[in-house]
């Protein structure tokens, strides 16, 4: 018998296989198709996460941090002060103002530009954040950055490593789902990668139109009794071919996402099933309206993903590039998820979620106070800022209705309570009760982390 062999054969005595079925319930199976676990801070609020990523980097200025500033400046040449530089270089560039009007609105007078008609209503929830900085410009790469905490992809993502140390309340649906629009970000699927952790963690994205997962119901004549012994029969077959190589994780999790793929159908069409719900909630989404349908379609099935016991659910917009004609980008942008996410906070509120469910809306770089086009006209828009964003978050125990960290008078860097996203991620991971120093998986010789080699929790942004 070879060593490795007898040391696997090991497991197999009684004794060894009631502590590994203890180990199973307060940690993860070895296939990774994780059961729920405790978290490493019992006192976070924060069970489930719904982050809405706006991909194309929306501007900050024109949202949510206004610089009046720039009113002053608009189309006069751009001087660069020190550190202070545009993300895009080359040719003459012209200071830039915003094209909308800033309101203060809610209780602690949060500052929203004029397009956000409905966000106001629930603006005293929320929690705004200007310090965060990142480190590309490239669409792909940033996406990686604030996804998976690695700019060059490969990486489990956010979603992955809070999975893995949390588990999934619903053992019938995967524990991290995905609602892309209809084309993919920028980076595709890696996006929502597993990474180097076990291939279940992964995030299971739903398709925008026609069935949510393709070959979700089975050919007719195909009963699910004969699903069960067609899997029964794949399943000796695939435990046989283990035995042979026991150190083989991959097999181990496809076997159990077979599993998990037959139970979803019965779950799944019952969750991605919107009729049910009331006309009044259909209508507080904007389901059935334009701008607002396809967005609220994604945004009331992320609240009822996380009824269901989901633990991440991301929900995606495209895209906010707005290099040029910005009044009519972010113009049409705005209205298209504002109505949604307010009604999405609402409701997870007057149901009881709220408290429980962290919500991010970030992209993944901020814009410049500047730009390299024409000097006139209303051609103008904003090139790639990773010194200066704007983040907010709402529920899961963040300080609701505050602004923490700013930027310098045009909104080209970050100033004060400035922190890499790297921190951002520790942070996260804190309101859901996760250590990131202690949320490790040994990979390519050492213990890997989201943050890579550590970071700082922001806690000005926990209540």
């Amino acid at each position: 018998m070879l060593r490795r062999d007898f040391l696997y054969g090991l497991s197999a005595s009684l004794g060894s296989a009631a502590f590994t079925a203890m180990l199973a319930d307060a940690n993860q199976d070895t296939a990774g198709q994780s059961h729920q676990r405790q978290p490493h801070f019992p006192d976070a609020k924060a069970k489930h996460c719904i982050f809405l990523y706006m991909e194309g980097g929306p501007s900050h200025i024109d949202t949510f941090d206004p610089k009046p500033t720039l009113n002053r400046l608009h189309l006069k040449k751009f001087q660069r002060q020190g550190e202070q530089q545009s993300a895009m270089s080359g040719g003459t560039r012209y200071y830039v103002e915003s094209p909308f009007k800033f309101r203060r609105v809610g209780q602690a007078g949060i500052p929203m530009s004029q397009p956000w008609q409905h966000l106001p209503k629930v603006a005293d929830d929320l929690c705004f954040y200007r310090g965060c900085q990142v480190e590309s410009v490239n669409h792909p790469t940033a996406n990686y950055h604030v996804n998976t905490g690695n700019r060059f992809g490969g990486d489990p993502s956010i979603g992955a490593w809070v999975n893995y140390g949390l588990g999934s309340p619903n053992k019938d649906l995967p524990g991290f789902i995905v609602l892309p629009e209809l084309a993919y970000p920028q980076g595709g699927s890696a996006n929502w990668s597993n990474g180097y952790l076990p291939t279940s963690l992964q995030g299971t994205p739903l398709r925008p139109k026609g069935s949510p997962i393709l070959d979700i119901a089975p050919p007719d004549g195909v009963t699910r009794q004969h699903q069960r012994e067609n899997l029964d029969f794949l399943q000796q077959l695939n435990e046989r071919h283990a035995s042979l190589h026991p150190s083989h994780e991959d097999l181990k999790a496809r076997m159990m996402n077979y599993e998990l793929a037959f139970r979803m159908q019965m779950q799944v069409p019952e969750v991605l099933n919107i009729d049910d719900e009331s006309e009044q909630t259909l209508r507080d989404y904007g389901v059935g309206v334009q701008p607002t349908d396809n967005f609220a379609r994604r945004c009331l099935l992320a609240r009822k993903l996380v009824e269901k016991g989901v633990r991440f659910v991301q929900v995606y917009a495209s895209t906010w590039d707005s290099h040029d004609y910005l009044a009519k980008a972010h113009g049409a942008l705005i209205p298209a998820v504002d109505r949604p996410i307010a009604a999405l906070i609402a409701d997870l509120k007057q149901r009881g979620l709220l408290e429980e469910t962290l919500i991010v809306w970030m992209g993944e770089f901020g814009r410049t106070p500047d730009n390299g086009v024409r000097g006139g006209g209303l051609a103008y828009g904003r090139d790639h800022n990773p010194n200066a964003m704007t983040i907010w978050m709402a529920g899961g125990g963040v300080k609701a209705g505050h602004v923490i960290g700013a930027t310098d008078e045009i909104g080209g860097e970050a100033v004060e309570c400035v922190h890499h996203i790297r921190d951002f991620h520790v942070t996260l991971l804190r309101l859901l009760g996760l250590d990131d120093n202690r949320l490790t998986y040994y990979h390519a010789g050492r213990f890997k982390q989201l943050s890579q080699f550590g970071g700082q929790v922001i806690d000005e942004l926990i209540a």
